[in-house]
């Protein structure tokens, strides 16, 4: 078995680092930071979208575990007093997973310039300087004119992150396909949005042609791209979504239930 570990900087998960090398050592486990076949993540839900990134062009041969050393994540699900646990599951493991689906992302320019993106959590595009305006286009036909501060399309697992946040559904992780949230959309007698989050199937495109050319920010999980528009360089003209043909999968040693987290991190004890 060949193990990646991918931390933060945080003084608790160096501390939980260097106990899970000295155990994997004793367990004659090999660490194997280039071509892994499990990647231990230590940290948070932001550390592992940092090591999904990282290890985005291994998705087909590589598994992740997450430890997280401070509040409950989504996709952490070791505690950091677990290790010696966890390291005999590695030992004894079988191959066994679980896979999520994800959102590819393709960002067209104006010089004809095609960028193409994968996000294991969300894409985003605002306009900072203005009321965004944009053509929203489902299976190449024209669904409506939105306006307003900008949109979030997320993937059933990041349904829980930024999507909630901007009063987008939270889809079950087990669901194939993506989600449509509005950010602050204007609604009026003259403009019109149909105003609620939308869920699309497995095989729907979504297109966003926009219509300005100054002034927006585009994101991709935690990555964050600012498009300036000067005098003779190119634009974000659209963006397009669907559904990606690759997955993450998680080395699932043991189940962990979605929907008690949710209730554990959103409503907490019940009376």
């Amino acid at each position: 078995m060949r193990v990646a570990i991918y931390n933060n900087e945080t003084a608790e998960s160096q501390r939980v680092t260097k106990l899970l090398r000295a155990e994997m050592d004793k367990a004659g486990l090999v660490y194997d930071q280039e071509k892994p076949e499990v990647v231990v993540t230590i940290g948070g839900d932001g550390t592992l979208l940092s090591a999904f990134h990282h290890y985005q062009k291994q998705l087909d041969r590589v598994r992740f575990v997450g430890i997280h050393t401070g509040h409950l994540g989504f996709y952490t699900d070791w505690r950091n007093f677990e290790i010696d646990d966890l390291v005999d599951s590695l030992v004894k493991d079988s191959g066994q997973s679980v896979s999520y689906p994800l959102l590819d992302m393709k960002a067209v320019y104006s010089d004809g310039v095609v960028d193409s993106f994968v996000a294991l959590n969300e894409s985003t595009i605002r306009n900072i300087t203005k009321t965004m305006v944009c053509d929203v286009y489902i299976n190449n036909q024209l669904f409506e004119n939105f306006r307003g501060d900008g949109l979030c399309i997320s993937t059933p697992t990041g349904s829980t992150a930024y999507n909630k946040s901007v009063g987008g559904a939270i889809m079950d992780p087990h669901s194939v396909g993506f989600q449509l949230a509005e950010m602050a959309s204007l609604n009026n007698r003259v403009f019109r949005t149909l105003g609620s989050p939308i869920i699309f199937g497995a095989d729907t495109k979504l297109m966003l042609r926009l219509r300005d050319v100054n002034g927006h920010v585009m994101t991709c999980d935690r990555d964050q791209v600012m498009l300036k528009n000067k005098k003779g360089q190119r634009y974000l003209m659209e963006l397009a979504y669907q559904v990606s043909d690759k997955k993450i999968n998680f080395a699932r040693y043991r189940h962990n239930n979605f929907w008690n987290r949710v209730k554990d991190s959103f409503i907490g004890g019940t009376r």
